[in-house]
């Protein structure tokens, strides 16, 4: 891949920030949009908008083929099966809801057991409080190792006779930790166990299969894989979607109402309540195209690359302390800086150098309690970042430590 090609594609990437070259590191929260992203929300918006769904005008109609072709597009994309088993969604918060209320919540009750990793995501943790809170569902804490490793045979040996739901990351948004999932579902369903994964940074970072990886629910979010904010999916493998009770109630998840009765329509129809968000999924739909003419396995080896160097870069400034250094870890680098240096002013002197990071407990309040730290700066690479980068962000540290150091 062509790094340049590929950087002419994102506009923003041209501007400056406070007189300085933008240095974006802050793709774990959400990534840039390439032009044809941008190209397909304009036409939409300008040429094609309507409602979708039973309308039967012309731009209703384009609207429509448009909206559902993305379907088939997120199959192909992670390996699923069928298009049918792809629900539509604002993203993995809403998936992962969906998940808990309409799987979990009637097929749960009090003394089941739901088993998380400490590195999961608060989208993956509090709707399993909401089962905690409201129907006594128990929660099992895995944790990870001091490097911020965990070894999928860590999972399966906390898995107990009373768990019912496996509900673990694919890769962890503070500390780049690759969790090898496919090892933990082969042997979930061999005890009748469903895994639902978080493939919110997993999805963006490395290639995805879901029929190789053998889980029954896998999340993912638009605005990270460099689409729109409110676009996402879950895939859900056929036999749990039919144990599925819908989340959300009208519009096209019906077939019929009337005054004593509602019948609803096939899956995955029945989980898509309402009117979508129809240009931000065309502009997701786009996002995929683009990732997969690229090619997943180039922008993985591109990103190792960039992890590689950064690793080299960041452990060898000894003012800092990185939080994670899993082997085979993404380009993703939290980290605290010695002394009394807060995240937040460390953010801010960076700024100043036009280098982009997120600083704060980055909605993983269970990680920061167990590496005993409150916030961390966290610098996220992508496909479009450059070594040259990696250099201005290590440039941009050594300032703020020479300030608050």
């Amino acid at each position: 891949m062509n790094i340049q090609d590929i950087r002419a594609d994102f506009p923003i990437l041209s501007r400056e920030v406070n007189g300085q070259p933008l240095t974006y590191l802050d793709n774990g929260a959400s990534a840039q949009k390439p032009q044809v992203v941008i190209d397909a929300i304009t036409t939409a918006y300008s040429h094609e908008y309507a409602n979708v769904h039973r309308g039967l005008h012309t731009l209703s109609t384009i609207a429509t083929e448009k909206y559902e072709a993305v379907r088939g597009t997120i199959a192909r994309f992670l390996g699923a099966p069928d298009e049918n088993e792809i629900i539509l969604n604002s993203g993995t918060t809403e998936a992962i809801n969906m998940v808990a209320y309409g799987w979990a919540m009637p097929n749960l009750g009090a003394g089941d057991e739901i088993l998380l990793t400490v590195m999961e995501h608060h989208a993956n943790i509090v709707p399993w409080h909401f089962l905690r809170e409201r129907q006594g569902v128990r929660i099992n804490w895995v944790d990870c190792e001091a490097d911020g490793s965990l070894e999928a045979q860590k999972i399966i040996d906390a898995i107990t006779p009373k768990t019912k739901l496996i509900a673990i990351t694919h890769l962890s948004n503070v500390l780049g930790t690759v969790v090898d999932v496919k090892t933990v579902c082969t042997e979930a369903r061999k005890r009748g166990i469903p895994v639902l994964v978080d493939g919110s940074q997993g999805a963006v970072h490395m290639p995805v299969n879901v029929a190789d990886i053998g889980c029954d629910f896998y999340a993912i979010t638009g605005h990270k894989l460099y689409g729109p904010s409110g676009s996402g999916a879950i895939y859900v493998r056929r036999e749990r979607m039919a144990e599925m009770r819908p989340f959300m109630g009208g519009g096209d998840m019906i077939r019929e109402v009337s005054k004593d009765s509602v019948s609803y329509a096939d899956p995955p129809m029945k989980f898509e309540a309402g009117t979508p968000g129809i240009v931000q999924t065309i502009g997701f739909g786009a996002a995929l195209d683009y990732m997969m003419g690229i090619g997943m396995e180039a922008i993985a080896a591109h990103e190792a690359d960039l992890a590689r160097y950064a690793a080299a870069s960041l452990s060898g400034r000894n003012f800092l302390t990185l939080q994670g250094t899993a082997k085979g870890k993404a380009a993703i680098f939290s980290f605290t800086m010695a002394g009394a240096a807060h995240a937040h002013d460390i953010s801010t002197i960076l700024d100043k150098k036009g280098v982009a990071v997120r600083a704060g407990h980055h909605c993983a309040g269970p990680l920061m309690e167990h590496f005993g730290v409150s916030a961390t700066c966290r610098a996220s690479f992508a496909m479009y970042n450059t070594r040259d980068e990696v250099d201005r962000l290590v440039q941009a540290l050594e300032l703020a430590h020479d300030l608050l150091g």
